[in-house]
C-alpha cells in the first residue's frame, strides 16, 4: 500500500468521523471550560510551555545493530492562534523545540507550523475535525535536519460527558523529529498516529493517556507504539485558564523499530488559554 493511499484512507477516515456527528451533537451545549482547556483544536488562545526528560532508552539490538539513542531532554514552546472566518476557522499551531542529546550537544529541532482548518459544518458543538498543512522549518544539524519538511495533518475530537478523546495524525517527509527516527534515515518521515482519551475527575481534575503518538515506519514497515499516563488540573479563571500535567511515558511495542525506544519519560506542563479575540 502506497504512502499516498493510506494517508487517503486516514483523511477519508476523519471525514466519516465527522459526518457521523448527529444532529443531535451538533445540539449538544458547547464544550465545558476543562475540556477547552485540554483541546487544541478548541477556537482559543493558547500558550504551552512543557519540559520533558527521557533518561533512559531501551538499549537493545535492531537487525544486528545497536539500537538509536534519543535526546536526553527538550524544552516546548508551543503557539495557538486562532484566525475566525464566515465559513472556516483557521488554527495555526507553531511549536518551537530546543533539543539536548546524549552526546553533549544541544540545539533547536525543526520548528514546526501546523495550520488546521475547520469548516463549520465540520464543527458540532462539543467536537470537531479539520484537515490542514504542515511545514518545518529548518533546526539545528547535531540535533536535526538543517532543511525544510513539508506534510499535512489531520485531527478529529469529541466530547461526551467527563470524556474528551479523539486522533491526531500527521505525515511529513525530508525535515525530521530526531525522536521519530535518526537525523540520517529517509525523507518520508513515519505516519504519526496521536489517539488521546482524557476523563474529567471533578474539581478540574483530569487524567488521560497523554501525548501517546505511535509511529509506523514506511521504509522498515515496523511500528512504535508507548503508552503512557497524565494526571492535571485544569485552573478555571474569569477569562483564562491553566492547564497544569504530569505525564509518564514508556515503549510497549518497539522490538523492530529501527528508531529509539524510550524507556522512561516524564513530562511536565503548563498552557495558558484564553478566548479567541
Amino acid at each position: 500500500m502506497s504512502v499516498f493511499r493510506v494517508i487517503d484512507v486516514a483523511v477519508a477516515a476523519l471525514v466519516f468521523g465527522a459526518l457521523m456527528a448527529s444532529p443531535a451533537q451538533a445540539e449538544q451545549a458547547e464544550q465545558d471550560d476543562v475540556s477547552k482547556a485540554l483541546d487544541s483544536t478548541a477556537t482559543q488562545w493558547s500558550y504551552q510551555f512543557a519540559y520533558q526528560s527521557m533518561p533512559n532508552y531501551h538499549d537493545d539490538t535492531v537487525n544486528g545493530e545497536p539500537r538509536p539513542q534519543g535526546s536526553d531532554n527538550f524544552v516546548q514552546a508551543r503557539i495557538v492562534a486562532p484566525i475566525k472566518f464566515d465559513s472556516f476557522t483557521l488554527l495555526p499551531r507553531l511549536t518551537l523545540r530546543h533539543y539536548e542529546n546524549s552526546n553533549g550537544d544541544s540545539g533547536f529541532g525543526n520548528t514546526e507550523l501546523f495550520g488546521l482548518i475547520i469548516p463549520k459544518s465540520w464543527d458540532w458543538g462539543t467536537g470537531r475535525m479539520g484537515l490542514g498543512p504542515l511545514i518545518t522549518a529548518p533546526g539545528d544539524e547535531k540535533v536535526a535536519k538543517d532543511e525544510w519538511g513539508y506534510g499535512a495533518a489531520g485531527a478529529w475530537v469529541n466530547t461526551s460527558g467527563n470524556w474528551f478523546y479523539g486522533v491526531l495524525l500527521t505525515q511529513s517527509w525530508r525535515a525530521v523529529d530526531p525522536e521519530a527516527l535518526p537525523p540520517s534515515e529517509s525523507d518520508t518521515q513515519p505516519l504519526g498516529i496521536a489517539p488521546f482519551l482524557n476523563y474529567q475527575l471533578g474539581n478540574g481534575w483530569f487524567i488521560g493517556n497523554g501525548d501517546m503518538v505511535a509511529r509506523y515506519d514506511w521504509d522498515s514497515k515496523k511500528v512504535y507504539l508507548p503508552i503512557g499516563v497524565r494526571v492535571g488540573r485544569v485552573i478555571v479563571r474569569p477569562n483564562s485558564s491553566i492547564n497544569i500535567y504530569a505525564e509518564y511515558q514508556t515503549a510497549l511495542i518497539y522490538d523492530d523499530y529501527p528508531g529509539p525506544a524510550v524507556e522512561d519519560s516524564i513530562r511536565i506542563n503548563f498552557t495558558l488559554t484564553m478566548p479567541a479575540l
